[in-house]
């Protein structure tokens, strides 16, 4: 199987008519009704927004959801990939403006959350949600174990290393065959290196936000997550059963129920 029938896959199992869109070259997979609240959501690196299959479906009951493929990662965008945090902020803004949303709820996963967070507080007129699920590198680092256990996989990539990689995070949890063969086939797929914003600022945070911490994450400390999460106004939400990578696709009813209490808090 190649890497696009492994992502078809998992778009076919979204359940919903998914309408793919192209816009100046970055691919969006978008489902739910079109006049309903936009929600853009923003995967890990190397992920994939296909791999949103068990969240968003659900989440297309209320809102109109955007998945994004980013440019230079794995996925069906073809825009230039950016280069500077500039040009990553630049290249969502755009996104927003060619779907014609002035302000949107963002939710991330992993990387995501570092490019959602960033985007929330540099334009935060634009974000009117944020929801950060198992944020990294916003509120700690990550932890050295981590870093070292994922190297090979980075340095010399292939789909035996990956999918090791993410049994040893996942820690014996029931994982999708898909959405691991998938995560495999996307080690070796072309990309470039990601842009990395410098840890934000949370202190300055203006936006409405929620933080979803996955209380057996290997990625960092989640005692440390959402101490400094709750620390700068945020509402946390802690998944005892979730690793940092079972997240988002095991814990589909924790995830939504958490972004669906957060919406009900705001229409209060």
């Amino acid at each position: 199987m190649t890497f696009q029938d492994a992502y078809d896959t998992l778009l076919r199992r979204w359940g919903v008519p998914v309408e793919q869109l192209d816009l100046a070259g970055t691919h969006v997979n978008a489902c739910g009704p079109s006049d309903a609240p936009p929600l853009v959501l923003l995967a890990g690196h190397g992920a994939t927004s296909a791999v949103w299959f068990t969240v968003a479906p659900r989440l297309a009951e209320q809102y109109r959801v955007y998945a994004l493929d980013l440019p230079g990662d794995a996925g069906r965008s073809t825009a230039t990939p950016p280069r500077t945090v500039e040009d990553l902020m630049a290249w969502l803004t755009g996104v927003l403006d060619a779907l014609e949303i002035r302000q949107a709820a963002l939710c991330g996963h992993s990387y995501g959350t570092r490019i959602a967070l960033t985007y929330a507080l540099r334009d935060p007129a634009r974000v009117n949600r944020l929801a950060l699920i198992d944020p990294t590198d916003c509120f700690t680092g990550l932890k050295p174990r981590y870093v070292a256990r994922a190297l090979p996989s980075l340095l010399r990539p292939s789909p035996a290393r990956t999918e090791s990689f993410l049994r040893w995070e996942t820690q014996g949890l029931p994982v999708d065959p898909d959405w691991l063969h998938l995560a495999g086939l996307a080690a070796v797929e072309p990309t470039t290196r990601p842009v990395l914003p410098r840890r934000p600022d949370v202190q300055q945070l203006q936006t409405e936000t929620l933080v979803v911490v996955a209380d057996r994450s290997k990625a960092h400390n989640p005692d440390q997550v959402a101490r400094r999460a709750s620390a700068a106004g945020a509402t946390v939400v802690r998944i005892k059963s979730a690793t940092h990578h079972s997240l988002p696709v095991l814990h589909a009813d924790e995830v939504v129920t958490a972004l669906d209490s957060q919406h009900d808090r705001r229409q209060r």
